[in-house]
């Protein structure tokens, strides 16, 4: 596993995004495991968010594109920090974009903020997790009823590796579905990998029960892919 994943899946946990426990996704599902983006939320958290999300970027889709896309709310910051750090490491010039939740009628009005986004431009849609595609569903009406555009492809924090609406993933499903890439800057699979029973800042994040939890969690969930 590259130096910068286990630094990232390191930097979840100072950052409290990444925990274990008992929680409910959005899709219902009792997991042993959450991610909440939401838990960054100083000014250095987010640069350093940015710059992880910016490598994977660049390795994954490459620089030459137009509009990052961050859907509300979430994305609006993700979108933000990731092309400042675009254009910092990379010297990348790409315009961050997100939709408002209601429409605005007055000033700028519409339902996007941001770069407009015009026919031609390529798009990267960014997230922070997906488990059933949901939000990906109501961006693509979206930027396909701003413009004639081409979407490359969706980026996220972490893969859950769980099935989405059949045995895929969801992140497979919606690369399939919409025909562009997916990517993550790491997945469970190395989140388990680097902490299972290896000590971190003198505690065990992942133990010989969590890590039952897990198993068990994805025999009932995991994705055929």
């Amino acid at each position: 596993m590259e130096q910068y994943k286990q630094e990232f899946i390191e930097f979840m946990v100072d950052c409290q995004v990444l925990r274990f426990g008992d929680f409910v996704t959005k899709s219902g599902r009792k997991t042993p495991f959450f991610i909440n983006t939401g838990y960054y939320r100083t000014g250095s958290q987010l640069k350093k968010l940015g710059q992880y999300y910016a490598r994977t970027i660049a390795e994954r889709f490459g620089t030459d594109f137009d509009i990052l896309f961050g859907p509300a709310y979430k994305g609006i910051p993700l979108s933000v920090t990731a092309s400042m750090a675009l254009a910092d490491e990379y010297g990348a010039e790409i315009g961050y974009c997100s939709n408002r939740k209601e429409i605005k009628d007055h000033g700028d009005k519409g339902i996007l903020l941001g770069t407009p986004v015009k026919d031609g431009d390529r798009v990267v849609i960014i997230e922070d997790v997906t488990t059933a595609g949901t939000s990906v569903e109501e961006t693509m009406p979206i930027l396909r009823a701003a413009g004639d555009v081409q979407v490359l492809g969706l980026v996220v924090s972490v893969d859950r590796m769980e099935r989405g609406r059949t045995e895929q993933s969801a992140l497979a499903e919606i690369s399939a579905r919409y025909g562009i890439e997916t990517a993550a800057i790491v997945t469970m699979a190395e989140v388990v990998e680097h902490l299972y029973n290896q000590p971190y800042k003198g505690k065990i994040i992942i133990d010989d029960s969590i890590k039952a939890a897990i198993d068990s969690y994805y025999e009932q969930y995991g994705c055929a892919d």
